[in-house]
C-alpha cells in the first residue's frame, strides 16, 4: 500500500521549492568536487547550471518515453510509469554531469521491465535499439547495480495507472450521473502520461493523481463529479480533509498543464557541454572508466583464486585428517 510504501516515506517531497533545492544541491557538489582544476570564473561556461540540467533530463524523459511507445513486445503503461519514476528519483541527488542520462535512462527501463514482471531478456531489449547493441547491453549491465544503490533499493513503485482503473470501477458502480465515464478513459490515461513528465509522481499520491485525470477530463464534458467526491467517495472525511483534497488536486492539474515545452534548440549546445565537463570516471567510453573495471575485474579474479586456494587447502587437510595422514 502506498500510504506505508518506501515511495511514499523516501521519494514523496514536499514541492517543486524542495525538489529545486536538492537538484541545486546536488550541481553544486559536483561543481566543488570537480571544479579544483578550473579557474572559479569559468565555472558558468564549463559546468551545467541546474536549468540547464532540468532541460537535458526532460529531454531523456521524452526520449525515454517514446523508446518505450515503441518497445516490442508493446510494453505496458504501467512499467513506462516506473521507468520514468527511476529516472527522475536518481537526478533528485545526482547530477547529469556525474551519470549521462543516456546511460541512466536505459538502465531505469531495464530495471522497470525486471521489477514490474515484463519479462525481457536482455538480447530482446537492445533488440529495440540502433546501434552497437553489445555495448548497449555492457553499459545497462554496468550500470544496473548504480541504479539500484542510487534508489537506496527502493524499488517498489506505485503507479497512478492502477487507482484510475480502481476509480472508473468505482463511478461505475456508485455514480449514475457517469455511466457513460469509460467513454473518458483514453483522455484520462493521457493526462497521467502528461503527468509523467512533470515531477508530479514525486510529489503526490497516486490515487491523488488519478482522481485528478478523472476530475480533469469530466469537466471539460461537462459532467460534475463534485457530489460523488465529497459523498461518496470521500464519505466521513473531516472538512479539513476535503478541503486538503481540493487543494491537492488543484496543484496536480496546475503543475501537469503549466509544463513548458522543451527548449529543443539549446539539446544540442548542451549535448556537447555534456561531453566536456562529464565526470570521465563513470564514462563507459573513457579510458579512464575502462581501466577502472579491468582493475575491479582483476580485483575480482584475484579473490576468486584466494578463495578457491584456501578451499582446496581446507580440503585437502580435512582428506589428510579422515586417512590419518
Amino acid at each position: 500500500m502506498f500510504a506505508t510504501s518506501s515511495q511514499r516515506k523516501y521519494w514523496t517531497f514536499s514541492g517543486e521549492t524542495e525538489l529545486a533545492q536538492l537538484r541545486k544541491e546536488a550541481n553544486e557538489r559536483y561543481i566543488k568536487t570537480h571544479g579544483t582544476k578550473i579557474n572559479e570564473d569559468s565555472w558558468p561556461d564549463y559546468f551545467f547550471t541546474v536549468p540547464e540540467e532540468r532541460v537535458l533530463c526532460r529531454h531523456f524523459e521524452f526520449l525515454l518515453k517514446e523508446f518505450c511507445s515503441r518497445f516490442q513486445p508493446p510494453m505496458p503503461k504501467y512499467v513506462l510509469g516506473t521507468s520514468l519514476c527511476y529516472f527522475k528519483r536518481f537526478y533528485v541527488h545526482t547530477s547529469v554531469m556525474d551519470y549521462h542520462p543516456k546511460e541512466i535512462m536505459l538502465t531505469c527501463v531495464y530495471m522497470a521491465c525486471k521489477v514490474e514482471e515484463f519479462n525481457v531478456s536482455i538480447g530482446q531489449f537492445v533488440g529495440n535499439l540502433k546501434g552497437d547493441r553489445e555495448k548497449f547491453a555492457n553499459i545497462v549491465l554496468g550500470f544496473e547495480l548504480l541504479l539500484m544503490d542510487k534508489l537506496h533499493y527502493h524499488l517498489t513503485v506505485h503507479n497512478p495507472f492502477r487507482p484510475l482503473e480502481g476509480l472508473f470501477i468505482d463511478i461505475k458502480t456508485r455514480c449514475k450521473k457517469a455511466e457513460d465515464i469509460e467513454k473518458l478513459r483514453k483522455d484520462a490515461e493521457a493526462f497521467i502520461e502528461k503527468s509523467l513528465a512533470s515531477d508530479a509522481c514525486l510529489v503526490f499520491a497516486p490515487s491523488q493523481i488519478a482522481l485528478a485525470a478523472i476530475l480533469s477530463v469530466t469537466s471539460r464534458e461537462g459532467i460534475n463529479l463534485d457530489s460523488y467526491v465529497t459523498d461518496v467517495l470521500l464519505e466521513g472525511a473531516s472538512e479539513e480533509n476535503l478541503k486538503n483534497t481540493i487543494y491537492q488536486i488543484k496543484r496536480i492539474k496546475y503543475m501537469v498543464k503549466a509544463q513548458e515545452p522543451i527548449a529543443r534548440d539549446q539539446i544540442q549546445r548542451l549535448q556537447r557541454k555534456l561531453q566536456a565537463c562529464r565526470n570521465q570516471d563513470n564514462n563507459p567510453e573513457s579510458d579512464v572508466y575502462q581501466k577502472k573495471m579491468e582493475e575491479m575485474f582483476d580485483d575480482e579474479e584475484e579473490n576468486r583464486s584466494r578463495k578457491r586456494a584456501r578451499y582446496e587447502e581446507e580440503e585437502e587437510a580435512e582428506t589428510r585428517e579422515l586417512l590419518g595422514v
